[in-house]
């Protein structure tokens, strides 16, 4: 199965955001290339949003370009075989942690916004991070900083807020 197969599989099976399941979904049937930052019109990302392991904290990055505390993800590569893949990979890159894991039952929501590149079409993940996790900035950052939840609404836009919300409900 390719990424772009497993992404219409995963939004098939996402029963929320009927505002936005059905534009992702129309543009991986018009864009056999929405998967990849090459497609001019937008393109699938995937992103997690860190939690430590007490669950009381969620780890933000300092986008580089971008400039805004953020969860971590991006662009899918081509050897990512899954959506859930893609964001763990992005998520363990970005943050330096290894031992990720995604909280089940897949995406906790779906994000629609415009980029300096394109419009991403963002999946949105969960991670837990492991007991004793340490943290390394990656090139694409200019800091990495936990946050307690109460301060998320603070130091970020409300596309993170929501997702926090939505993670809290999920945990």
């Amino acid at each position: 199965m390719s990424l772009h197969d497993d992404a219409v599989l995963v939004l098939q099976e996402y029963g929320d955001h009927e505002d936005l399941r059905p534009l992702y979904l129309e543009h991986l049937r018009t864009h056999p290339d929405g998967m990849w930052k090459a497609c001019a019109d937008g393109h699938i990302t995937a992103s997690a949003l860190v939690i430590d392991p007490e669950r009381g904290r969620v780890l933000l990055t300092l986008h580089r370009k971008i400039r805004m505390w953020l969860q971590t993800g991006g662009h899918c590569e081509p050897e990512d075989t899954t959506l859930a893949g893609a964001a763990l990979r992005e998520a363990t890159e970005e943050s330096g942690i290894e031992g990720l894991t995604l909280l089940p039952g897949g995406p906790v929501r779906l994000d629609r916004h415009q980029t300096p590149c394109a419009w991403h079409l963002d999946v949105q993940y969960a991670a837990l991070a492991p007991s004793g996790a340490v943290t390394t900035i990656s090139d694409e950052s200019l800091d990495l900083r936990w946050f307690a939840y109460d301060e998320v609404p603070e130091v970020t836009d409300k596309s993170v807020v929501r997702l926090l919300e939505a993670t809290l409900a999920r945990l």
